[in-house]
């Protein structure tokens, strides 16, 4: 039995993902990535150098999960290994976090230039789960999750906010490893098993499967639903107010 916001009947609490699901920045990180990492393999192998693919590459490697951990798998699929460095790396350091410092710095040039856009049936969504009494939080790797949530006026719409900095002061491991999520169930008080994931990355989908969560939303934004169901959706829509219908 699945209920009139298309989950199942025993779901209390709705864990949603930022990037992609709530607001449109994932081609804004993909673009990031792309400029960070292009400039980088360029100067390593001149005009032989392979650029990073902002489909295949952004969704394998880097979509969702923390900066430094896209970094390292992304460098790892070319065969590429750096020093860790410290988080407080400049920009230009060659390192982990030297790379990872500078694609933040792009992205937070091009949301201020470009802005912040919401997915409004997301937004809808939201609202419509809270006024069924559903909890809500906000799960993402990314360490300007408030800011942007602030941006859109959204900030509201969240009693738990899990993100790259809480992540960070809790030593909780990003994704596709589940904890992220886990915690947030856990400051919600619902066990996992009477949580729904909602995710548009691959690892977000790993998480959502690994820590046996009740029900696994993919939205799918560029054309990957099979990729999805793979990773453990247990139904994917290309927007939030697909699920939205009557008891079935």
């Amino acid at each position: 039995m699945t209920t009139t916001l298309g989950l199942p009947g025993t779901i209390q609490a709705c864990l949603f993902d930022l990037d992609g699901v709530v607001t449109r920045t994932a081609v804004v990180h993909a673009a990031a990535w792309k400029e960070t990492f292009d400039a980088f393999l360029y100067a390593r192998g001149g005009d032989d150098f392979r650029p990073f693919d902002e489909g295949h590459d952004y969704d394998e490697y880097v979509d969702g999960r923390p900066r430094a951990d896209g970094v390292r798998t992304f460098l790892a699929s070319r065969d590429i290994e750096l020093p860790e460095g410290d988080p407080g790396d400049p920009p230009d350091a060659q390192t982990v976090n030297g790379l990872g410092n500078r694609k933040n710095q792009l992205l937070l040039e091009k949301i201020r230039t470009q802005g912040v856009e919401a997915y409004d049936g997301t937004l809808r969504y939201i609202e419509a789960a809270r006024a069924h009494g559903l909890r809500t939080a906000i799960v993402s790797s990314s360490a300007n999750t408030r800011d942007v949530l602030r941006s859109i006026e959204a900030e509201h719409l969240f009693e738990v906010r899990i993100d790259g900095v809480v992540a960070a002061e809790r030593g909780l491991p990003g994704k596709p490893s589940p904890d992220t999520f886990l915690a947030a169930a856990r400051d919600l008080g619902v066990e996992p098993s009477r949580a729904a994931v909602f995710e548009d990355a691959l690892a977000g989908m790993d998480a959502g499967r690994s820590g046996n969560f009740g029900y696994v939303v993919g939205v799918d934004r560029v054309g990957q639903s099979d990729a999805l169901y793979a990773h453990g959706a247990d139904v994917v829509v290309k927007d939030l107010a697909d699920l939205v219908g009557g008891e079935g």
